[in-house]
């Protein structure tokens, strides 16, 4: 093997050797690129030009100067908004009260406020810790079997991994994208595009159809082992309003499809929805964390709430631009109304920026926003270090070669690369394989003629399964965390099963009908 590979190879080894061993993983990216670097340079068999390219790379459209990854920090936001607003555990009540007299229903409403969570948070952690701490006690309360009961919290926080809008998939995204683009200058056809929304789009069907799964495998639970799941009948808690449901369950729900309708209609990019769904967090943080003395607040929100409908409709229906030939009244009056209607609802944003201040959310959540956006561009430009000095040394064209090699043509070069993403979903977050395995192994697939975007849909439904699992699966080790001592860590694994199952039944039915990926996506575009 020649020097540059054998670097490339060690270098590989090196990073992944040093994440599992508990570094922090952007400085191990960047560090062990960057002394593998110099180490090359002072053998000769590294460019020393390539390495001062780094700056630009990073200050350019890759990462600086990329639109798409404003998004990160407002989807983000959006979801830490609604964590610390308590929106979960409203949604849960709501949702128990509503099912929890069928057999089972305890177990539906677990699943479908996962999917709401996932589509509203898009974390994988929170999402399986708030379940587990409102819904696991009552579930064993109610004499729930306790591996139906934390198999299906586990496999309900995944779908943060793949129900947009996720972060998982913004982050992939542009990964794909840019490994797409690097595919199509090898090969000569111009460039790939793989954007945000499509993802979206393409994640929106197997993503609603594992909702349906899992509600399908509780249903055959209730129906073949009833003791398993029985219905909840000393339950003395006071009937639901239709105010109660209203504000719990629908306001959650209309602001996650007002921002995924958005993105997906094409009436805003995935950076200004997630700003609209900022807004919308802010004003119903504000309404559920109100008091009697936030009486004038609340009815500023209120009217905030329905000026965000109007944008959103008179922005669908009406061409608002001012700089064509004849602008009729009718349009300038649409553009009075947007305008009015968008200084109601900042007064809104800031009426529930006042209430989550007052209760002392604001900070913390905003804290935690930076936390966590910091954590992930500081990895990209670790990553981009990593993935520049290993393509530096060759490292692509072994990667390439590799999947070549792999006997069963380009399936089996496929079915490699997503064991390999499959067992380091084991030790690895999403951000670390997404950054360093993705830009890896996507340009040899897609070169093969692969389709970027199901390939993409594919790698996301991978890594939920992965963090599946057991004995590693990530979602397993935050629910052992979280559930008390009664519950043993056997069931939890045995509970897992059923629904790994379940994943793997979707990944074929994508794997043999990529229309599933692939309908909603080239429906979009035209």
């Amino acid at each position: 093997m020649e020097l540059e590979l054998l670097l490339a190879l060690l270098m590989f080894l090196t990073a992944i050797g040093a994440l599992l061993a508990g570094y922090p993983v952007a400085l191990t990216l960047g560090g062990v690129a960057l002394l593998f670097a110099l180490f090359g340079i002072t053998l000769g068999v590294f460019p020393e030009p390539l390495l001062l390219s780094l700056p630009s790379r990073i200050q350019g459209g890759s990462i600086m100067q990329n639109e798409t990854l404003i998004a990160v920090p407002l989807f983000v936001l959006m979801g830490v908004i609604l964590e610390r607003s308590r929106v979960a555990e409203d949604l849960l009540h709501i949702a128990g009260r509503l099912l929890g007299r069928m057999r089972g229903g305890l177990g539906y409403a677990v699943v479908l406020v996962g999917a709401l969570l996932a589509a509203s948070t898009g974390i994988v952690g929170a999402t399986v810790i708030t379940m587990t701490l409102i819904a696991l006690p009552t579930m064993l309360a109610h004499k729930y079997d306790p591996k139906l009961a934390t198999g299906t919290i586990a496999a309900s926080g995944t779908l943060g991994q793949i129900i947009p809008p996720s972060i998982v998939l913004i982050l992939l995204a542009d990964a794909v994208s840019n490994a797409a683009s690097q595919a199509a200058n090898e090969m000569g056809i111009g460039s790939f595009v793989v954007s945000v929304g499509d993802l979206f789009a393409g994640a929106l069907i197997p993503g609603l159809l594992l909702v349906g799964l899992y509600i399908g495998w509780i249903a055959i639970m209730a129906i073949l082992k009833p003791d398993s799941c029985p219905p909840v009948i000393d339950d003395d808690s006071p009937p639901l309003t239709g105010k109660e449901v209203a504000f719990g369950l629908g306001a959650p729900l209309f602001l996650i499809i007002a921002v995924l309708g958005a993105i997906l209609s094409g009436i805003a990019t995935p950076t200004e929805a997630a700003s609209i769904g900022v807004a919308g967090a802010l004003l119903l943080a504000g309404l559920r964390l109100s008091e009697t003395k936030d009486a004038l607040l609340v009815r500023v929100i209120a009217a905030a709430f329905v000026s965000l409908i109007l944008i959103l409709i008179i922005r669908n229906v009406m061409d608002l631009r001012l700089g064509v030939a004849t602008t009729d009244a009718i349009t300038l009056a649409g553009i009075a109304i947007i305008a009015i209607s968008a200084f109601i609802l900042l007064a809104g944003t800031a009426a529930g920026m006042l209430i989550l201040h007052r209760r002392g959310f604001l900070s913390l959540a905003l804290k935690s926003g930076v936390h966590i956006t910091s954590m992930v561009f500081l990895i990209l430009i670790g990553a981009s270090l990593f993935s520049l000095v290993f393509r530096g040394f060759g490292g692509d064209d072994m990667v390439a070669d590799l999947l070549e090699a792999v006997p069963g043509g380009r399936w089996g070069a496929l079915i490699g690369a997503m064991l390999v993403m499959f067992v380091l979903g084991f030790f690895l977050d999403f951000i670390e394989i997404v950054f360093v395995v993705v830009p890896l192994v996507t340009p040899p697939l897609i070169i093969m003629g692969f389709d970027p975007v199901w390939l993409a849909i594919l790698m996301a439904l991978n890594l939920q399964t992965s963090f599946l699992t057991p004995p590693f699966g990530f979602a397993l080790f935050y629910l052992r965390g979280a559930a008390p001592d009664s519950v043993q860590t056997i069931e939890i694994w045995r509970g897992a099963l059923p629904f790994i199952g379940l994943q793997l039944l979707m990944i074929l039915a994508v794997a043999f009908l990529p229309q599933l990926a692939t309908w909603l996506p080239s429906l979009q575009a035209n």
